[in-house]
């Protein structure tokens, strides 16, 4: 992060992503993703399952070749949600926590997505080749910080809200 405790562009979106993951409901992996074009954010995306499906952390996950398969994941979900409102992905970015995974790569390559940032690899993937051969640009930067720079002690009308 710069001097100031305002995050580059790069940094807030992977930060939401970051948050987004929190979502996740399938213990194996929580990934986020931030679909963006001109700094304004398209959709969000985590993984998890099917809507009104059964969730991994309740009643375990579903694997074949040792990947959950209730799971769709969070670049997908990130696609389908602009699917669903009419939303172009053309000439977006898209900021995700892990390296896609081969599939998402090809979707995301069909989707119009222009780039990938990410912060942490993802094994066994051929994405980053894909992505290349599609002319599309990844770029890896440091995990963001994980703290939030929020302070309502500057706020003088403002009263915190507590659990019950």
């Amino acid at each position: 992060m710069s001097n100031s405790k305002r995050p580059s562009w790069d940094e807030y979106f992977l930060k939401l992503a970051m948050l987004v993951s929190e979502r996740a409901t399938c213990p194996r992996m929580h990934c986020g993703c931030v679909l963006v074009r001109d700094k304004r954010i398209l959709s969000t995306g985590y993984n998890g399952s099917i809507p009104g499906g059964e969730h991994c952390e309740d009643v375990g996950c579903q694997i074949v070749d040792n990947h959950c398969i209730r799971t769709t994941h969070a670049e997908m979900n990130a696609l389908l949600q602009c699917s669903i409102h009419g939303i172009s992905t053309k000439g977006a970015t898209a900021f995700v926590t892990n390296m896609p995974c081969t599939n998402c790569a090809k979707a995301l390559i069909a989707a119009g997505i222009i780039e990938v940032v990410i912060f942490s690899d993802y094994h066994d993937t051929l994405a980053e080749d894909f992505f290349m051969k599609a002319g599309i640009k990844l770029r890896r930067i440091p995990i963001p910080s994980t703290n939030i720079n929020y302070d309502l002690s500057k706020f003088s009308s403002a009263r915190k809200i507590e659990n019950k």
